[in-house]
Formats: structure tokens, sequence, C-alpha cells
């Protein structure tokens, strides 16, 4: 009795040999839909069934997005998900995590298998993509003459640009040979030396897209040297010529807008273009009219005529300043020489000689200023304005100071 488990034990030990079971987690199984129910959480809940057997199955909220169609009761679905173990009740179940209705499994399968191979070889990588050319003169178009398609393109092309020309290639774009004609279509354009090409088609279920899935065509659009936009089905259709492509739109009225540039806005560019372009232009002409201004003047300043103009003004300046310090020289030395004048006047003899005073001298023709320069009997030269006076000296009186 040692060796006794639960039934939660025995449950989660079963639960892993399905975790670690590589085919059953991930595994197609097609059957029929009974019992389905859509829970308030947002879950589906449902049972697949053949004639042999039957399996649970759920599919979660968060699942839900890549299911495209309601679920129903007595649809032949392929459901693509795990096979795990419901701990609480000890049942296993298919956790869903796509379905599709019978018949596109398989070529969802053959989808999954070519793209992962073609990426492998690196046609979806972005080193190979092209830029799609902003001004074209000729688009080309693979795709029915017959579908609305064409008529969008036409259409939103005529409006954006009637100048633009059209070129299509009437391709078939379902059934069989499809695929063939498409890359027929693609090669033909590519030769014809068009700006870009449009390849696709309206929408559908993944049998009416399939041509565009095929190896033909997606190596057919790596290899062609113009820029492709694929336009194939609605915006939540996704095909391997999207991956190939140069660029993918989600429907051939957007494949149209991206090829085709819009008139109008090319001319309001145009315009927008050619004013700032005036304003640069303007903006260098008034720079090159200061430069050569600049230039002109250093040339001016430079050249003999107006070195010698300027010479001559500076002589001439210099001459006038010249006069002006002499001038000044001048009369400040005729006002001092005037005021010498004025002092040897004041100091002169005659000058005093004129106002009556006389100048003594004794017999030793020296100045008498004094009474005892001179003695009684001695005879004196007094000298006046016009002459001398030679006298003898009678008598010596002395003033008394005050």
């Amino acid at each position: 009795m040692n060796n006794v488990y639960s039934v939660t034990q025995v449950n989660l030990y079963i639960k892993n040999m399905f975790i670690k079971d590589y085919a059953l987690n991930n595994i197609y199984i097609k059957g029929e839909v009974s019992n389905c129910k859509y829970h308030t959480s947002g879950h589906i809940y449902f049972t697949l069934k053949d004639d042999k057997g039957q399996m649970a199955c759920v599919m979660f909220a968060g699942q839900r997005s890549g299911l495209k169609f309601q679920l129903k009761e007595g649809q032949s679905v392929i459901a693509l998900g795990s096979v795990n173990v419901y701990e609480r009740d000890g049942k296993y179940q298919l956790y869903a995590r796509e379905i599709l209705l019978d018949g596109s499994g398989i070529l969802h399968q053959k989808y999954e298998e070519l793209k992962k191979k073609l990426e492998e070889e690196g046609l979806f990588a972005g080193t190979h993509k092209k830029a799609i050319p902003a001004y074209p003169k000729k688009i080309g178009i693979v795709t029915a003459k017959t579908g609305a398609a064409l008529q969008d393109i036409i259409n939103i092309a005529t409006r954006r640009n009637p100048y633009i020309q059209l070129i299509l290639y009437p391709a078939q774009v379902q059934g069989d040979g499809a695929a063939k004609t498409i890359a027929t279509g693609i090669h033909k354009l590519d030769r014809l030396g068009v700006d870009t090409i449009i390849v696709g088609r309206g929408g559908g279920s993944i049998e009416d897209l399939w041509a565009f899935n095929e190896e033909i065509v997606a190596r057919a659009i790596y290899t062609c040297k113009t820029p492709i936009i694929s336009a194939v089905g609605h915006e939540t259709d996704v095909t391997i010529a999207d991956f190939v492509s140069d660029l993918r739109a989600p429907t051939p009225s957007a494949a149209a807008e991206l090829a085709v540039p819009d008139w109008k806005n090319i001319i309001y560019n145009l315009e927008a273009y050619n004013q700032n372009l005036n304003r640069i232009m303007q903006k260098k002409i008034n720079a090159y009219r200061g430069e050569i201004k600049q230039l002109s003047l250093r040339l001016n300043y430079a050249s003999p005529i107006y070195q010698i103009r300027q010479k001559r003004q500076l002589l001439i300046d210099l001459e006038q300043k010249l006069d002006h310090l002499i001038t000044n020289i001048v009369l400040k030395k005729k006002h001092q020489m005037d005021i010498y004048i004025e002092k040897l006047q004041g100091l002169s003899p005659l000058s005093k000689l004129n106002k009556g005073y006389a100048l003594v001298l004794n017999s030793d023709n020296k100045v008498v200023n004094k009474l005892d320069k001179v003695t009684v009997g001695e005879k004196v030269r007094i000298s006046v304005t016009d002459g001398d006076v030679v006298a003898e000296v009678t008598e010596c009186i002395k003033k008394e100071r005050v």
C-alpha cells in the first residue's frame, strides 16, 4: 500500500505527460461542432465529434480575436490548439487557439509552411524592399479586368492625378492557373518599364485569395525590379504576397492612394518649394550684396586714389592744425611780450625821467641813491630826458624818517 496516489496527483501526472508531448501541443483536429455555448466571460465551450467519437473543447476569450465567424452547431471545422487535462474533472480537452471552417484548414497549414520557408530564405527581409516612387508616370496593374478592385484603382488614381498612365495586365485572380497568370503579368509589366506595379484583388475567403499565397507569385514579386504594392482583399486579409511585396496596402483603393500622388498636393508642395527657394535665394543675394559692399569699401580704401585723397585730407587737416597752433603760439608770445614791455617800461630809467625823475651819477659814475655816495664840493652828472647837467654839490641835507 506504499504506492498509493491521490486523484489530484494522478491528474497532474497525466497532465505533465500531455504537456511534454509536442504533437499534442500544436495539433489540428477536424470535427463537427456540437454543444456550442458562448459564456458570459467570453469563453466558448463546445464539442468536436465525428461518427465514432467526441472531444470537449474550449476557446478562451483571449484567443477569440482569431475567430472570423460565428461558431454554430453542426459546422464542420478544423481547430488548432493543444490537448491537455482539466484537473478538476480528470478529463482531457482541446484548448483551441484558432478555428477554421473545414476546407480552409489544409490551406492554412500550407500557408504557414510556405510562409516559414520563404521567410527563412529571406524573401520577407526589409533589406530587399524597394522604395515606392514619389512621382510616377506609369502605374502597372495586375488584377481581373472585370473586378471591383480595378474600378476602385482607376477611380482613385484618376481623381488624384488625371495625367498618370495606367497599364492593366488582365490576370485571373481566382481558381486553377490564377497564380501563373499573376506571375506572368508581373514579369511583363516589369519588362515594360512602369514605375510602380499594383498587384491585388478584392476580399474573399482563403480559398478565393489562394492564388496570392502561391510560391510562383511570391518569387515573381521578389525578383521584380519594379517596386510592387500588394493590395489583396480587405484589411484583415494577409497573404504571402503581402509579406514579399515592397509595400502592403490593406485594400486596392488604399494601394491607389499610396501609388499615385495627389496632383493638388504636388502643386502645393511646388509652390511651397518655390517660395522657400525664393526666400533662400533672396537671403543669399542680400548676403552677397552685403559682402560685395564690404569688399568694395575695402577696395576703395586700398586704392591709390583713395589713399592719396586721404593723405591729402590728412595734410590739409595737419596744416590747419599747425596754422592754428602757430597762431595760438604767436598770440601767446605776443601777449607775453606785451607783458614784458610793460614791465620793461616800468623799469626803464627813461620812463622815470619822463615823469620828472633824474639819474644822478657821482664822479665815479656810480648811481647816487644815498647821501653817503657823494661829498660836498664833488661834481655830479644829472641825466634828464634830453641830456646831462653837470653840477657841484654844495650841501647834503638828510631827511628824518617818520
